[in-house]
């Protein structure tokens, strides 16, 4: 996975959870960064205009860390 497509997630989840940056770890988990349910449906709807997919509700539940999110949609943008 490129750096790139990391600092773009990463930068993602920032912004919409109103933190800083450099608190945000391609490891962190969502329950480390005090990310509820509510805010995870923020953060998809922002990465799906971010990077112009569709993430599948049924795979993002399964998703717990940064990195796993990333993974994620390397793949989406992939296969589109």
């Amino acid at each position: 996975m490129s750096d790139e497509l990391m600092q773009r997630v990463i930068r993602v989840i920032a912004a919409t959870q109103h933190i800083p940056v450099d608190s945000i770890e391609p490891d962190s988990t969502f329950e480390r960064l005090k990310i509820d349910s509510l805010d995870g449906i923020n953060i998809l709807f922002a990465l799906e205009g971010e990077f112009q997919i569709s993430i599948p509700d049924d795979e993002a539940k399964n998703i717990r860390t940064v990195r796993e999110l990333a993974e994620g949609v390397e793949k989406l943008i992939a296969g589109a």
